[in-house]
Parts: C-alpha cells; structure tokens; sequence
C-alpha cells in the first residue's frame, strides 16, 4: 500500500488536481451557454460586423485565455511536486536529443497520419476533420485561436494525455497498454469519432516520444510543429493552390 505521504503518492494527487484543472478549462464555456446575460455583457467588448462573428471571436479569445489559465494553474500545482517528473527509470535523454526527437516525432506523426487516413479511406470514412474544420472557421475570423492551437493547446494536451494518464498507467503497465488507452481518450475527447483512427495514432507517437527521451518537452515540440502546420496549409490553401495551378509546366 502506498503511504499518504510517499512521492509517488503526492505525485498522483497532483496529476489528478491537473485533470481536474484540464477539464473545467474544458468545460468553462458552459458558462456562455447557460447564462445568456454574461454573453450578451460580454458581447459588448467584441467589434465585429455580425453577431455571428461576435460570438465567434468570443470563442477564440475564452478559449485562449481559459488555456492559458489551466496551463499556469497546472505549472503552478506541479512546482510544489518536485517527484512529479520522475516516472521513468534510466537517464532522460539530452535536451538536444529530445529537440532532435520532437522535429522526427513531427515527420513520424505526419507518416501516422497518412497511415491511419488510408485505413479510414479503406473503412469508407471520408476525408476531412470536423473538429478541425470547425477550428479553422474560427482562426480565420479571430487570429488569437492560433496562440490555443498551436502553443497553449498541445502544452497542456501532452501534460494532461501524456504525464498524467499516459504516466499514470505506464508505471504499472508496459507501454502499449498505456500508450492505447491514453490516446484512445485523447482521441475521444476531441470529439471528432469519424477520425479516432488518426487521433489514436497520433496519440501513440506522442506516448513514444515521450516514452523514448522521458522528456514531455520532445511530444510537445512534435504536437506544436503538427499543429502549426496544419493551421498554416489551412488558413493558406487556396494561396497554396494558386502556386501550384500558376507554377510552371
């Protein structure tokens, strides 16, 4: 039995104080929802020519600003844990090792990716993410979306799916049992179901990376360069497109 006052024990009840910090960050635009007169105060500070577009820019910046919090609430909860870190044996690899390992982790990601799209094509499933459809509409109309996509986002997504349940389970399973578990509700809690295949793979090679250097630093290089990239061929892929159709045959 694990003592109350044990590392590994406080160390559990910081990941769980993290968890709980993630998903009311997660579930903070409830707030929006059920009261209707905080949206509409609110509301009166964001300039847009539609309401629509109002509501939209509401979504980007509460977004942004609830990361932003969680992710500072989380750092600060796990300064007072200094064990919470060591979950590994062995030596972490270097810090310029694990930069290394986050630029291939992006390329073995993309590859993932390309894998899992294939199996969904094959299963009939067509091409084209809901969740990051529905992202894209509103980076384009509020620009700030981008600092909760590709920084705040995947900082606090590879603390959360990662440290805290990928660690969790790792401490007492081997890999694999981890690693399927951690990304399958890393998968689920995007929810975008018609594409759990790709999320779950790209959960898996962030559990790797992470696994590989015991550095978070190197999954979480590996999902910024993913996100960034994805958010780039996005906002730019009819600019894209007019390259290619203009280029020279």
């Amino acid at each position: 039995m694990t003592s109350s006052s044990s590392p590994k024990f406080k160390a559990r009840k910081t990941a769980l104080y993290v968890l709980i910090t993630y998903f009311v960050c997660q579930l903070s635009a409830i707030v929006l929802r059920i009261s209707p007169e905080l949206l509409e105060y609110l509301l009166e500070f964001i300039s847009a020519p539609t309401k629509q577009e109002q509501i939209i820019k509401l979504s980007a910046w509460w977004s942004t600003i609830s990361f932003a919090v969680a992710t500072l609430i989380s750092f600060l909860l796990i300064q007072r844990d200094k064990h919470f870190w060591n979950i590994f044996k062995g030596e972490k690899a270097s810090i310029g090792a694990s930069i290394g390992w986050g630029i291939i982790g992006f390329f073995l990601v993309f590859f993932g990716q390309t894998i899992g799209a294939y199996i969904e094509l094959a299963l009939g499933i067509e091409m084209g993410s809901e969740n990051t459809a529905d992202i894209m509409l509103i980076t384009k109309v509020a620009p700030i979306m981008i600092i909760a996509t590709v920084l705040l986002g995947p900082i606090l997504e590879e603390l959360i799916f990662r440290r805290v349940i990928f660690g969790s389970i790792v401490q007492n399973y081997n890999f694999w049992i981890a690693s399927i578990i951690s990304s399958v509700v890393f998968a689920a809690i995007h929810m975008d179901f018609t594409h759990i295949i790709i999320y779950t793979i790209s959960g898996m090679v962030f559990a790797f990376l992470y696994y590989k250097t015991k550095r978070l630093l190197t999954s979480i290089i590996a999902h910024v360069l993913l996100n960034g990239f994805v958010t780039i061929v996005q906002m730019y892929a009819d600019t894209f497109q007019q390259i290619i159709e203009n280029a020279p045959k």
